[in-house]
């Protein structure tokens, strides 16, 4: 993971973020999530093969769970993807043990 983002970086912003913090290409058909300071936004950077789509969300209440600085990267299951998107606490749901962590 990557230090909260200022949410008005772009597609190249982003990417060069997913570049240099994360040793990863931008393309490799991984989603990359980017969360704000205050925790109630969040933007996807996702290469589909013929382009890159960047999607925000923005909660209204709340704030997303969020992994700490400095853990690296991780991997979500799809029912994480959908609580963390609505800003439930999936570590609570007992899923935890299917979170796989990369560096």
């Amino acid at each position: 993971m990557v230090d909260p983002v200022d949410m008005r970086r772009g597609i190249d912003g982003l990417s060069v973020l997913v570049e240099q913090a994360l040793q990863r290409s931008p393309c490799a058909g991984s989603a990359f999530v980017f969360c704000n300071r205050a925790g109630n936004r969040i933007k996807v950077l996702l290469w589909d093969g013929t382009g890159v789509w960047l999607c925000q969300r923005r909660l209204h209440r709340g704030r997303f769970v969020w992994q700490h600085s400095g853990e690296g990267g991780i991997v979500l299951t799809q029912p994480q993807w959908e609580w963390l998107i609505a800003g439930v606490d999936w570590h609570r749901l007992g899923l935890q043990s299917c979170v796989r962590k990369y560096s």
